[in-house]
């Protein structure tokens, strides 16, 4: 157990304050940009409206591939505090927030206050850890589920068997494990149950099992999980065998989502996302298997197994993306404030030296960013990008140079705070001008454009394209023309929906009085020479908006 908490409660409250501050008010400044954010606030906008809280919709179409505690949660925000991107990203903001404070209190809890307060500070200034938490996306409410449900199991296993204690963390593991499901799918009871196995096997720990408080945490699971389940598959008969078979086993075995990449993807991933603490999260994740707690069960190993497995499961999936290994940070906060706690200031001082140089070497490197031109986004848009990323990298060195100097003082904790706080001033700043690439990114734009010529009623329709922004800025539902992908299976379930060619798309057009369309510009072409009568009415460097004259 390490000594107490070196800073005063007084102080301590200020900080988290500051904290709050900064992640919250931040929410709002950047348009919804494509895919993710635009998908899951549409989804909860077209929940919000039309009162159907079991069958979600994605631009009133059925959507099956994830189920709905997110889509609940924005929906509710929406009615409580209307439709916009602060509201759009609340949900995620508050579980980013939440996981914050709760590595604080399951370190706190397994090794002591000074381990607590630092490892709040790791999440908080953990690079993915920010930009998850300001990202609409479904990612973040699931790692916090799932760390709740780490957390409630570490606190029932060190606490007094048989006790009160045990059983209501037990039970508390058992609910978030539950909301988990209902965030991203089974995913959030294998998990747990894959490292609770390893576990025990290695450390021939099978009278752990005993303490798990089957009965009721799996009465709880199922009072939790099931009556949705049960609602969506009575309203929806196919639903079962798409979000089971195809959205879980399909899935992870399957290339065909175009998100194959090869089995070493998230190493350098994690080392990104651990940014700044990378050297030190690896030091601390080796020490932690040689670490003995004194009691039956281990702490230190079972966060180790937590984050070599669940690295190990998306490795092995056929189907990547960098938010996946967000599940891990938590652990690797509550390892790493341990280690922190105790470091040497010879050992912090060369891992703030790192991080400097680094930071020295990104300084210099951002102008690059201005270099990349591409037709989806304008060279300009990366020039004034790059201005923010030097802004935001020479933050972070600044903070290092205040961490050495810190240390040069014997400061040691001081040191470890500045590293923090200036990484997620610095994260915030590289998210926060990531709006100067909207225009690309967002149909924020071209909606405002728009708007005023589109009355109530009149059909507006997406060629070839469904761009996932639209519907939200523009407070209603498209129909897709010669578009398929992710509606593809709510369009077989309700095919007059949608129109599934040209052909059938121009005899609708020509039989409208009045029509708008949206086009990428190689969709745009092909209604050019197919003769269809129409006049360009907004452009932007992805979309071109049309109106039938």
């Amino acid at each position: 157990m390490t000594a107490g908490l070196p800073l005063s409660k007084s102080v301590c409250a200020i900080l988290l304050a500051l904290l709050a501050l900064v992640w919250f008010s931040a929410l709002d400044y950047r348009k919804l940009v494509k895919p993710d954010e635009g998908r899951y606030a549409e989804i909860a906008r077209e929940m919000a409206q039309s009162g159907d809280w079991v069958t979600p919709r994605l631009n009133g179409i059925k959507y099956f591939e994830k189920p709905p505690l997110q889509y609940w949660m924005t929906a509710v925000a929406f009615r409580a505090f209307g439709e916009n991107e602060w509201t759009a990203r609340l949900w995620t903001g508050i579980t980013g927030f939440a996981g914050v404070l709760l590595a604080a209190f399951t370190a706190s809890r397994l090794f002591g206050p000074t381990a607590g307060m630092l490892a709040a500070t790791v999440l908080a200034g953990s690079l993915w850890w920010v930009l998850m938490g300001h990202i609409n996306t479904l990612d973040m409410g699931f790692a916090f589920f799932l760390q709740a449900s780490l957390a409630g199991f570490l606190i029932a296993q060190t606490a007094g068997k048989k006790s009160l204690r045990e059983r209501n963390a037990m039970l508390f593991a058992w609910a978030a494990a539950a909301l988990a499901v209902l965030s991203k799918g089974l995913a959030g009871l294998v998990l747990p149950g894959m490292v609770l196995v390893a576990y025990c096997l290695l450390q021939h720990e099978w009278r752990l099992l005993a303490r798990l408080h089957l009965v009721g945490g799996i009465t709880l699971f199922l009072a939790v999980t099931v009556p949705w389940f049960a609602a969506v598959q009575m309203a929806n008969p196919e639903f079962a065998r798409f979000f089971f078979i195809h959205e879980h086993f399909e899935r992870f075995m399957s290339t065909g989502h175009g998100r194959t990449q090869a089995f070493w993807y998230y190493l350098p991933v994690l080392a990104l996302a651990t940014l700044p603490w990378t050297g030190m999260a690896l030091h601390a994740c080796i020490r932690a298997w040689r670490e003995h707690s004194g009691n039956d069960f281990n702490p230190h190993r079972f966060l180790l197994l937590w984050v070599l497995l669940i690295f190990l499961f998306f490795s092995a999936s056929g189907s990547k993306l960098p938010s996946y290994i967000l599940p891990v940070l938590p652990a690797i906060s509550i390892l790493l404030g341990d280690w922190l706690a105790r470091i040497t200031p010879r050992a912090m001082a060369w891992h703030a030296g790192l991080v400097a140089v680094l930071a020295l070497v990104a300084v210099i490197a951002a102008p690059i960013i201005a270099i990349e031109r591409g037709s989806d986004v304008p060279g300009e848009m990366h020039a004034q990008y790059a201005k923010w990323l030097i802004a935001a990298v020479s933050v972070l060195f600044a903070g290092s140079l205040a961490s050495i100097w810190y240390l040069r003082n014997g400061r040691r904790f001081a040191a470890i705070m500045a590293t923090g706080f200036a990484a997620l001033i610095a994260w915030e700043t590289a998210l926060q001008g990531h709006e100067t690439l909207g225009r690309s990114n967002s149909a924020y734009y071209i909606a405002e454009q728009i708007k005023p010529l589109l009355r109530p009623g009149v059909p507006f329709y997406s060629v070839g394209t469904y761009e996932q922004t639209l519907p939200f800025y523009l407070d209603r539902t498209v129909t897709l023309v010669d578009y398929r992908d992710e509606f593809a299976f709510g369009i077989d379930q309700e095919p007059g929906l949608a129109i599934p060619d040209l052909q059938a798309f121009k005899a609708r057009w020509m039989a409208d009085s009045e029509a708008f369309a949206m086009a990428s510009p190689d969709s745009f072409k092909m209604l050019v020479a197919n003769g269809f009568p129409m006049r360009e009415v907004a452009r932007d460097p992805q979309r071109i908006i049309v109106a039938k004259p």
